[in-house]
Order: C-alpha cells, then structure tokens, then sequence
C-alpha cells in the first residue's frame, strides 16, 4: 500500500485523456499507482475481475512493440474487457485518412483508443477528436505508461519516494522525459546524464522544474554521468538508438561510450541501488550483461508492472 493520501475518488478521473504526466497532479497519479497495486495484490491472488466487461479498446500501433502491446491486450482481457490490435495496415489511417475522421469513427465503436505513434500531435490531435479517452502508449515526446511502471516499481523496492535518488544516465528521448516528469510529480530526486547534443527537450524540462518547486523535488542536468551516479538510489538507462534512430547508431555509439552502466560506474551508487531499463536492452552497449543480470536489477518487475499500471488507467479512465 502506498503511503500517501489522495483525495480522488474511483470516478474523477472517468473519461480523461492520458496523453502526458504533465496531465495529472501528484494526487492523480498517487491514485493511479495504489490503484495499480490493488490490481496487483488481486491478480496474484487469483481474483477474477469483470470491471471492463462489455468494454473495447482500440489499439493503434505504428511501430513495433512487445510489452506495450501484450500487457494492454492481457491488461484488458483480465478486466473482462475486449483489445483490438490496428495497425496502419488495418486502417484507413495508413492510406491518408484524416486523424480526425478515424477519431470520430473509432469513438463510435470502442470505450478507449490507445496509440503508439512516433508522432505526439498525432496523440494530440486524435485525443482533440475522440469523444472516448485516448491513451498514449509511446510518442516521439513522452512514453507515460512507462513512467508509472518505473515508479511503481521503486517505491516496491524502495517503499517511499521521497529521499531517493533516480538516475537516468543516456539518451534525452521521450523515457527521459517522462521519467524526470514522473519523479518530479511524486517529490522525488532526479539526475539526468547525457552527451553534449542528445540533451532532453528544454521545454519539457523547464515544466518538469516547475512541477519540482511545488513538490520538493529535485532536478539535476548533466553531461557527466560520474556526477549523475554518485549517491544513486535508483539508476535507469536506455538503448543508445531508439526507434527511428537506428541509422544514427555509430555515431551515438562514439557519443554515448562514456555513458554505459557498467560496474565502474555503478561503483559511485549506494550499495543497495536498484537498476532499471524499459526494455528492449543491448547488452554490452547502454549496459553491460553483469549490471542488467546482476542482483541489483528489476527489470522485469518492471516490465511486469506495466500491466498492472495500465490497467489501472484502463479502468480509471473508461466510463
């Protein structure tokens, strides 16, 4: 159970959007992981729920995905639910209708779109149309589920927030993002490490300081990942080239050497740091084998907690 108080109840957040953290307060998402939690403790417990039954999500996916779309798919299904998988091929969508038209039709058949696009004004502009909630599974900018699934998990392994340190030492890409907007919402420290030029979004990190001052949180920005380490409670990393990226791999490689988690580096971390990565992972790249298979890693807790996180927001946000 998590230790905080919120004031939401189980229909403030019915029929809502879930396109960034910058979206929702601390009490909002201080819910949505207790909720998350209880979702947990009873799927472990071999709890039958039908919350969603008679309910169908739409899921939009243009690029790839394993955990994103399994555990919104299984998510759904434990729920009593039903999940479509859409891809650009099975859309009109992909042969040039308006975002807007698909909008307004898939909102007359499915309770909730979910979309996992490179674009987020695609997001934006398929949540303007939708009259049904729309999720975002992952943009270029922001990747919100992720972040939930990366909290829950600390504060399971860590059992408070507040006075820990999350590390995030790679790419400035929409993980990062989220991350340190999730973390600021939640009063938690955050180091961000990256190479000169593959820095975060300055705009999102100015929201995210913003965010901080009323939460206590604090943001640290830095090309020096030794900087970032030392103290760490929590280190997360990511691959070097995200999708769309690839042909930019030998560059990054040269940028980002300096920047692998390896055992030099978690060296200057407290000794009971957990490590975490949203998957998928490059062994001997972003991270070495000994620190992602190594006793401080969670990472498939992690990614375990991406169903329980996400249907939490299924059923909190689904009339």
């Amino acid at each position: 159970m998590l230790q905080y108080e919120t004031k939401i109840n189980a229909t403030q957040l019915k029929g809502k959007d879930f396109l960034t953290l910058l979206d929702f307060s601390s009490d909002e998402i201080f819910y949505l992981l207790e909720l998350a939690g209880q979702m947990k403790r009873e799927q472990k417990e071999g709890k039958v729920s039908n919350l969603l039954q008679g309910k169908s999500l739409g899921m939009i996916f243009e690029n790839a995905s394993t955990r994103t779309r399994v555990s919104f798919e299984v998510g759904m299904t434990q729920l009593g639910g039903h999940a479509l998988f859409l891809s650009p091929r099975d859309l009109q969508i992909g042969r040039g209708e308006p975002i807007s038209d698909t909008a307004q039709v898939l909102s007359r058949y499915v309770d909730a779109i979910m979309v996992r696009t490179n674009s987020h004004e695609k997001v934006e502009e398929l949540a303007k149309y939708s009259t049904v909630p729309v999720i975002n599974a992952l943009t270029d900018y922001y990747h919100p589920c992720q972040a939930l699934a990366d909290l829950l998990t600390i504060y399971e392994q860590k059992g408070t927030f507040k006075g820990n340190k999350l590390v995030y030492v790679g790419d400035g890409n929409n993980v990062a993002h989220s991350l340190v907007i999730a973390a600021a919402k939640v009063g938690m420290d955050v180091a961000v490490a990256s190479p000169a030029g593959y820095e975060m979004n300055e705009d999102i990190v100015e929201k995210a300081y913003e965010v901080a001052k009323s939460t206590g949180s604090t943001i640290v920005i830095t090309n020096n990942p030794v900087e970032a380490v030392t103290n760490a409670d929590i280190i997360y990393t990511d691959v070097w080239a995200s999708m769309g990226y690839e042909s930019e791999l030998k560059d990054r490689e040269l940028a980002f050497g300096p920047f692998q988690v390896n055992s030099e580096l978690v060296s200057h971390a407290k000794n009971d740091y957990i490590f975490l990565h949203c998957l998928p992972a490059h062994r001997g790249e972003e991270v070495t084998a000994e620190i992602i298979d190594g006793q401080h890693s969670v990472i498939f807790d992690e990614a375990e907690n991406r169903l329980h996180v996400q249907k939490a927001v299924l059923a909190a946000l689904i009339k």
